[in-house]
């Protein structure tokens, strides 16, 4: 039977052929040279990387979306005060409230079209609630980040204290219409009071628990914002006084179903998930491991082919 083995290269990088190949001269025979070894052998550790990465995939992992355990017990003033996370919940959106016009207006009013960037929070809060907005506001005021007020998404304020009336939502919303910097992005921005009863729908619905605080004369709440999708579904909590343009902008793209965004956002959401515990977009190392196997397939496949022409027209020359 033949060697089915490759030659063993010479000096010259050209495999050696025996007495008898050398009067087959005119015909041209394709020799295994060093590079398409290493070619060979880049798309190898490749395919192991690719086929390793689904280890990662196994059971057995960390689960970042379990739950963590609180480093210390809570400060006894917060005590009822928390964010119980309903992805996927529906908001009631036949909840009455009061416009910032003193119109009453369904809560299902500012859905339907775009994506709605929610903020419980109340118009007279000493702290906490100015600086949300405040944050919030400078997030999307961000040079580069891509979606606008009124044109891509809508906010809406919801008061939770039912003694607020419509003359603070106003005031309020002239300040962060202003802060904001552009004024055709008014019809964008809402900023809604209303009774006890539909505060307490609102709230239980996207887990928001809050309390008031006789000995403070204040509200204890905690700092969140919420993005809901179109139809009214809560898809995103973002913790803090001030969320990432990132997180926003990755949110936004996936609440509205990818209806908004570019290629290069497709591309970030592969690399970026969403993780509940923290409220923030993270790398997801499995899917970095297989882009980096694919690039380095691509790559050799790519560097053998260049390779082995360069040799197919050496040993041509040879010949000739």
């Amino acid at each position: 039977m033949p060697n089915a083995q490759c030659p063993m290269p010479n000096e010259t990088g050209v495999g050696v052929t025996s007495g008898a190949d050398e009067t087959r001269r005119g015909r041209s025979t394709v020799r295994c040279g060093p590079a398409l070894f290493v070619a060979a052998l880049i798309v190898h550790c490749a395919l192991c990387i690719v086929h390793s990465s689904d280890a990662f995939a196994q059971p057995g992992g960390h689960d970042l979306t379990a739950p963590r355990e609180p480093a210390s017990e809570r400060p006894r003033a917060l005590e009822g005060v928390d964010i119980e996370q309903k992805l996927d919940a529906q908001v009631p959106l036949n909840l009455s409230f009061v416009d910032e016009e003193g119109r009453t207006v369904r809560l299902g009013d500012y859905f339907g079209r775009r994506p709605v960037v929610l903020a419980l929070v109340y118009y007279e809060c000493p702290m906490l609630c100015t600086q949300v907005l405040n944050g919030l506001t400078g997030t999307l005021k961000t040079p580069g980040f891509p979606f606008e007020v009124g044109r891509d998404f809508d906010v809406v304020a919801v008061s939770f204290n039912p003694k607020e009336g419509p003359k603070l939502a106003a005031l309020k919303k002239l300040a962060y219409v202003d802060r904001y910097g552009r004024p055709a992005s008014e019809r964008g921005w809402h900023f809604l009071t209303g009774e006890q009863e539909a505060i307490t729908a609102l709230t239980d619905a996207v887990g928001f628990s809050y309390k008031w605080d006789d000995q403070a004369q204040q509200y204890s709440h905690l700092a969140t914002t919420i993005l809901l999708t179109p139809s009214g579904r809560v898809s995103r909590y973002f913790y803090g006084i001030q969320p990432a343009p990132r997180d926003v902008r990755l949110g936004l793209v996936e609440a509205s179903h990818n209806r908004i965004g570019t290629l290069a956002d497709q591309v970030l959401l592969y690399c970026f998930h969403y993780d509940p515990t923290t409220g923030r977009y993270g790398w997801v190392a499995l899917n970095l491991i297989r882009a980096a196997g694919g690039l380095l397939l691509v790559a050799g496949v790519l560097f053998g082919v260049v390779m082995w022409r360069r040799e197919r027209r050496g040993v041509y020359a040879r010949i000739l």
